[in-house]
C-alpha cells in the first residue's frame, strides 16, 4: 500500500483532468466506474478483459483496497485508478458525461427500515450517476437481496433519464455478458440466494 497505492490513487484535491481518459498512462477509449469493489476481483478481471477501457474503482475499506492494490501490482495492470473515500465525493468531482458505465455490485442493503436512507441507491446519488454517464451509458446493479432489487427498480423506473434494458426474464436472472463473478456473489450462491442483475441505460 505504501509504495503502490499513491501512484494508483485519485486525488480529489487536484482538478479533474480533461479529458478524463488522461488519468491513465495509456490511451483508453472510455472510462468505467465500479462503486464498492470489495476485494477487487471483478474490477481486476474487467480491466484485464478490456484493456482499451480505463477503470476507476472506489472502496473505502482498507482490506479490500489492499487486496486490489496487490493484484494490480502483481499483474502490472495499467488501466485502473483507485479512490478510497466516499463515492459521492468522486461522483461530484467527475466531469459531466465522462463515464460509459457505472457498476454497483452487491451494495450494503441496509435491511432495517430505519437505515433505508443509507442505501446508495437514492434520488441524490442517481442524479449524480445520471450527470456523469454519457448518453447511452449503462448503470448496472447486482444484488442477492430481493428487497434491494425492488428498491432499486422503484427508484429507477420512475425516472425519465434511465430506462431498464431487460426484455426477457433471463435478462435479470442471468449474469451480465462476460461476467467474472465476485467473492460476495459466490457466498450468496453457496447460501442458496439467487442474485439479480439489472442494467439501466442513460437516455
Amino acid at each position: 500500500m505504501a509504495s503502490a497505492y499513491p501512484r494508483l490513487a485519485i486525488d480529489l484535491a487536484a482538478p479533474c483532468p480533461e479529458p478524463l481518459a488522461s488519468l491513465f498512462p495509456g490511451a483508453v477509449d472510455e472510462v468505467r466506474l465500479e462503486i464498492g469493489f470489495g476485494g477487487g476481483e471483478h474490477l481486476v478481471a474487467e480491466a484485464i478483459a478490456a484493456p482499451q477501457a480505463g477503470f476507476i474503482g472506489v472502496e473505502p475499506f482498507v482490506e479490500g483496497m489492499a487486496k486490489a492494490v496487490a493484484a494490480i501490482s502483481d499483474q502490472a495492470i495499467a488501466n485502473i485508478r483507485l479512490y478510497d473515500g466516499d463515492a459521492v465525493h468522486l461522483l461530484d468531482w467527475l466531469p459531466p458525461k465522462s463515464l460509459r458505465r457505472v457498476d454497483l455490485l452487491y451494495p450494503d442493503p441496509w435491511p432495517k427500515r430505519r437505515h433505508f436512507k443509507r442505501r446508495f441507491v437514492n434520488p441524490g446519488n442517481l442524479d449524480r450517476i445520471a450527470r456523469v454517464l454519457s448518453p447511452g451509458g449503462t448503470f448496472r446493479v447486482a444484488s442477492d437481496i430481493d428487497g434491494y432489487i425492488a428498491w432499486t427498480l422503484f427508484h429507477l423506473l420512475r425516472r425519465d433519464d434511465f430506462f431498464w434494458t431487460a426484455e426477457t426474464a433471463d435478462d435479470w436472472r442471468e449474469p451480465f455478458a462476460g461476467w467474472p463473478g465476485t467473492r460476495y456473489e459466490a457466498k450468496a450462491l453457496a447460501a442458496g440466494r439467487k442474485p439479480t442483475y439489472l442494467a439501466f441505460q442513460r437516455t
